[in-house]
């Protein structure tokens, strides 16, 4: 099992996810229950993937759970280019959020790679 307060990957999951609910405070109110809220849910499931899978006892479910993060990361960045280019939020915004979301998913994809030489 990982200490997850001591995994950077996770740390910077999580405030990935408090900088998009942050931009997301002014989007319009009819997409509160729409993509928004879609948007939320695929931030939150990043963190909470990789909290999951370093609960675990063994690496193989650890590798598990990181690739769900990964996909996860991908739907967020899919959202967030759609929130954009639907004017829900600026590129001013935006392109600092996919950024940073970018480098996660860097290190999810190292992370998941690392385990994997060790569970083959």
């Amino acid at each position: 099992m990982h200490n997850i307060k001591k995994l950077k990957i996770w740390n910077d999951s999580i405030n990935l996810c408090v900088e998009v609910y942050r931009a997301l405070a002014n989007m319009p109110n009819d997409e509160k229950y729409g993509l928004s809220s879609q948007i939320k849910r695929s931030a939150v499931s990043i963190s909470s993937n990789i909290a999951e899978g370093a609960g675990r006892e063994r690496e193989k479910e650890f590798y598990y759970f990181l690739n769900i993060a990964y996909g996860s990361s991908y739907e967020l960045q899919t959202q967030l280019i759609i929130c954009e280019k639907l004017n829900f939020i600026s590129e001013e915004i935006n392109q600092p959020l996919l950024h940073r979301l970018d480098e996660v998913q860097k290190m999810i994809y190292v992370f998941k790679e690392n385990i994997n030489k060790k569970i083959i």
